[in-house]
């Protein structure tokens, strides 16, 4: 829903990288409305694509608003992990967090929120807690669907990654 992909976070995490002096080629590989499983389908062609140094998975948000098992999303961000580290040993991995809405009860909101954190310990992933942070339920930095953030949204979205990123990429980069 943005007029323009420079204004979502990962062009805007870039931004910030160039700014610290990283030498960087951020690549969005996301597509809108994809699941973990749709994205694990993907990773060997993304990876085919390009070699990262530091790998951010920001999947699982749709698998919430879908209600998917929380154990298939854990496997699925699991196997992407695994493809990472086998294509690019040395990678930075990075996991962002996602929260399920509290339609399908509390016990499905806890068990999916637990994925995460699992997920990046198992894999030796630095860890954003909650990738919208601050921007859920804001319904100024949200577009009309109350779901995907605007480009004020996307900012603080950018900053919460930055936080993460920057740092391990400076080290990567020896910066």
């Amino acid at each position: 829903g943005l007029a323009d992909p420079d204004l979502a976070y990962p062009a805007l995490v870039g931004a910030r990288l160039a700014e610290a002096g990283v030498p960087v080629e951020v690549v969005n590989a996301g597509i809108s409305g994809e699941t973990s499983a749709g994205g694990r389908g993907r990773i060997a062609w993304a990876l085919k694509q390009n070699t990262p140094d530091v790998f951010v998975l920001a999947l699982g948000a749709n698998d919430g608003l879908r209600g998917t098992d929380p154990e298939a999303t854990r496997a699925n961000l699991s196997a992407i992990l695994a493809a990472v580290r086998e294509a690019a040993p040395d990678a930075q991995l990075v996991v962002a967090g996602m929260e399920a809405l509290p339609n399908y009860g509390a016990d499905y909101v806890e068990r999916f929120r637990a994925v995460f954190p699992a997920v990046a310990e198992a894999h030796g992933a630095a860890l954003i807690p909650f990738l919208l942070d601050g921007v859920a339920g804001e319904p100024r930095l949200n577009q009309s669907d109350g779901v995907h953030p605007t480009a004020e949204g996307q900012r603080v979205v950018a900053a919460t990654v930055a936080e993460t990123v920057v740092p391990l990429a400076e080290r990567v980069a020896g910066a």
